[in-house]
């Protein structure tokens, strides 16, 4: 009896369709007359772009600057918690010891 496979859910179906596009998209640019084609509908579709691009501008917006202060502590906390400096001396000392055993010359 053959296994049946499942029916694909919305998602995979979004995913596919976006993996085909980007995927077939160099080649829909070769064909003659895309350039064309393709300012013919940047002029068509701009505008309603641009329309609804400002409809969800500001909120953006607002949560970005309640978002940052929050986000740039984190980052700072993190960078104070974090050795990088010593790890990253660590590994140039490594390597150059490790140059230094095979005889290649470094600076």
């Amino acid at each position: 009896m053959p296994v049946r496979i499942p029916a694909a859910g919305r998602t995979e179906v979004l995913c596919f369709a976006g993996a085909g596009i980007s995927a077939f998209a160099p080649f829909y640019m070769m064909l003659p007359g895309a350039e064309e084609r393709i300012s013919r509908q940047t002029l068509k579709w701009a505008p309603k772009w641009e329309r609804n691009i400002t409809f969800f501008k500001s909120p953006v917006e607002r949560g970005i600057q309640r978002v940052t202060p929050p986000v740039a502590r984190t980052v700072q906390r993190v960078d104070r918690k974090l050795p990088l400096e010593k790890m990253a001396k660590r590994a140039d000392n490594r390597i150059k010891k490790n140059l230094d055993i095979m005889g290649i010359e470094h600076s």
